[in-house]
């Protein structure tokens, strides 16, 4: 009985999942999918014999790190024939008219730009993933596909029983805005496009992490031993019926005046969709005549894939100048004429680094090709030397740092050129100080880019430890300043003094070391003094740390500068250690809870709040999901998720209760009281829905 309830659940929610991420067309709410989710991942626990790597409560991935197997393609993952040209693509028309000499058709499909995968069924569940590879032997990411929701696990209604099929998985051109806004705000390095950036999700060896990057996926082609289809079409039709998620960008052409009308109209309409393309996938439709063509050494004669041109535009370069960040890199940008690409004024370019502005052979003067295409970025592609006429310098990518002239240095194994002189250079200094203030390290209000090079530029600041000798007197006299305004900023200083010291390791600005990261530093040496002294296999030891970052740690605190500035902090009072109270506040007490917070708080910020959920061994989560353990509701809690919290009986608690439940602040004597007190009062402002005073 509880069997056949269990599969009952799985058939439903896998085609729950069907209707939304392929057919775009749910047909239940999200609160009902979620509890239907939860009632099933609730039995799987409760009857673990009953388990099944292909339920649907498997998609959200694992932590556990595995590596990757290599497997060998059953049928070669070839590549097929590129082309920019209509007139080559007429050509591919005419030479196989020619070699099947009676009537054919072809169909056209778009040409995504992803990352290939081979994805192996056999009696309606998916087996193996295996990327392109070499072509013939590619890597086992089964795991981190089976998280990708548009990939059916089990499929509908009439299938065949064992086959291959491939595609592309992308990652959605939202997501990867999303990421990179994350990346820019933590000064990682961009990606590029969305073809690398899913293209390293896939392989990463955390699949959880990969089930939050919320990739997608198309497919385009069926193999197998004694396909029941006649053509690729059919099969592809077939495809969608299993449950694939096949394009309705596919049109079976009898002309070749049919095949350009195509590729002409997806020029312009592409631009629209949510993932990225490329071109245009052209294949003989029959399979017969697919097999009498048969194959060249490295692709089929019955395929051509026609590639649009990345939006280009032609414009002068008039110089060259160069930024400095807060980690010394030093980046060239080139200045350009305006020129207008897709649909923005472009004045600038990055050269990225010196290899790219040797091998483009660049002259100030020169005309230029500035490309965007699937790049975020705008960047020079290539000279037009048919116009190079009057041509001014070669250009060289300088060799001292253009703000403080220090020799600049380039480390083995990376592209980009540094400034060394990490203490004297004015951006990495102004850099290093807007990344202390800011509201994830020590946030200090009021110290802005503009304050922060005013006070630069006026002699008071000249490292992040000269912000706590600041005076009111001395602020209030500077332009764009006052007295009310010195006053904030002074009292925003001294509050950042309490301010724990993971965020304080965070706040120093050491490459490589995030937010994540300097938690687990801070957790496992205590104190600044152990973390100073720390040698390589310490620091590897830790979770999460590995040679790069622990590099970047050891040259950070061997740097006499680094530490002065870290002796006149502990001067001024900030919390350079994990103090008793903290240690005496990690526990286990949330170990397995998923929170949420929402609304203003009296006791504590919101940052706090999800720090001691930390420390207590729970999980923060922006979102309300069925997952949720309970919502941390302060006053102006936002009506959306406690809407949702209430529809899924989702625990919510107050402030008070929070801090009870944690033994912070509140006497164990006074719990009951308080607690009853608290409960009534958040009542008032939750529309009366009870609040629970405990989880378990």
């Amino acid at each position: 009985m509880v069997r056949e309830e269990i599969e009952s659940l799985r058939a439903e929610l896998h085609q729950h999942n069907y209707n939304y991420y392929v057919l775009n067309n749910p047909t239940v709410s999200d609160v009902d999918f979620d509890m239907k989710m939860q009632h099933l991942s609730d039995l799987e626990k409760q009857f673990p014999e009953f388990f099944d790597p292909l339920s649907p409560t498997q998609r959200v991935g694992s932590d556990i790190n595995t590596s990757f197997t290599q497997i060998k393609h059953e049928y070669p993952m070839l590549s097929l024939a590129n082309t920019y040209s209509e007139g080559e693509v007429q050509e591919f028309y005419q030479r196989v008219a020619k070699l099947l000499n009676e009537d054919f058709e072809l169909v056209c499909e778009l040409k995504y730009d992803g990352t290939s995968i081979s994805l192996i069924y056999e009696n309606g569940k998916l087996q193996r993933a295996v990327t392109r590879g070499d072509g013939e032997k590619g890597d086992d990411v089964t795991q981190n596909v089976k998280t990708i929701r548009s990939i059916p696990l089990m499929l509908h209604g009439e299938y065949l029983q064992k086959f291959e099929i491939r595609g592309e998985i992308l990652m959605p051109w939202s997501v990867f805005d999303e990421i990179n806004k994350e990346r820019e705000e933590q000064e990682e390095p961009l990606f590029a496009n969305p073809r690398n950036a899913g293209s390293g999700t896939l392989k990463l060896q955390n699949s959880s992490i990969v089930a939050s990057r919320k990739l997608d996926a198309y497919f385009y082609s069926l193999l197998g031993g004694n396909l029941p289809f006649a053509s690729h079409f059919e099969s592809l039709q077939s495809a969608k019926q299993m449950g694939f998620k096949v394009s309705d960008a596919i049109k079976v052409c009898k002309t070749i005046d049919e095949v350009f009308e195509f590729i002409r109209y997806w020029d312009v309409e592409r631009k629209n969709l949510p993932v990225a393309t490329d071109g245009i996938v052209i294949k003989v439709n029959n399979f017969e005549q697919q097999r009498g063509l048969g194959f060249t050494a490295k692709s089929p004669r019955w395929a051509i894939a026609y590639k649009y041109q990345a939006e280009k535009a032609l414009t002068r370069l008039n110089s060259v100048s160069y930024q400095v960040g807060r980690t010394g890199a030093v980046t060239p940008v080139a200045n350009l004429d305006p020129v207008q690409l897709s649909g923005t004024i472009v004045k600038r370019a990055s050269l990225h680094n010196a290899d790219i502005i040797e091998a483009l052979d660049l002259h100030i003067g020169d005309m230029v090709y500035v490309e965007k295409g699937g790049e975020i970025i705008p960047k020079i592609t290539e000279v037009a030397f048919d116009q190079r006429f009057m041509i001014g310098e070669k250009v060289q990518f300088i060799k001292n740092c253009p703000e403080c002239n220090s020799e600049l240095i380039r480390y083995e194994g990376e592209a980009a050129h540094y400034c060394p002189n990490e203490s004297n250079c004015p951006p990495q200094i102004k850099g290093k100080i807007e990344h202390f203030v800011s509201r994830k390290a020590m946030n200090i209000e009021g110290l802005g880019t503009e304050t922060i090079a005013l006070l630069y530029d006026n002699g008071m600041l000249h490292n992040v430890a000269d912000i706590y000798t600041l005076q009111v007197s001395d602020l209030a006299k500077l332009e764009r300043l006052g007295n009310k305004s010195a006053q904030n900023i002074k009292t925003s200083c001294d509050k950042s003094k309490e301010v724990p010291f993971e965020r304080v390791v965070f706040a120093l600005g050491i490459r490589f070391v995030g937010e994540t990261v300097a938690k687990k530093l801070a957790q496992a040496f205590k104190n600044i003094e152990a973390l100073e002294s720390a040698d390589f296999e310490s620091l590897t030891s830790v979770d999460e740390i590995g040679e790069r970052i622990a590099n970047s740690v050891i040259n950070f605190f061997s740097d006499e500068n680094n530490i002065e500035i870290i002796n006149k902090l502990k001067e001024h009072g900030l919390n350079l250690a994990i103090s008793e109270e903290q240690q005496q506040e990690i526990t286990n007490i949330l170990e397995g809870k998923i929170i949420v917070i929402s609304g203003t708080f009296s006791h504590h910020s919101r940052d706090e709040y999800k720090n001691m959920i930390e420390l207590n061994g729970g999980k923060n989560s922006g979102s309300v999901s069925s997952k949720t353990s309970f919502l941390l509701a302060g006053e102006n809690v936002g009506p959306e998720k406690l809407k949702k919290a209430n529809s899924l009986g989702v625990e919510i608690i107050s402030e008070d209760v929070f801090l009870q439940m944690i033994k912070k602040d509140f006497s164990e004597s006074n719990e009951n009281k308080d607690d009853k007190n608290k409960d009534d009062e958040i009542k008032k402002t939750t529309h009366n829905q009870p609040i629970m005073g405990t989880l378990f």
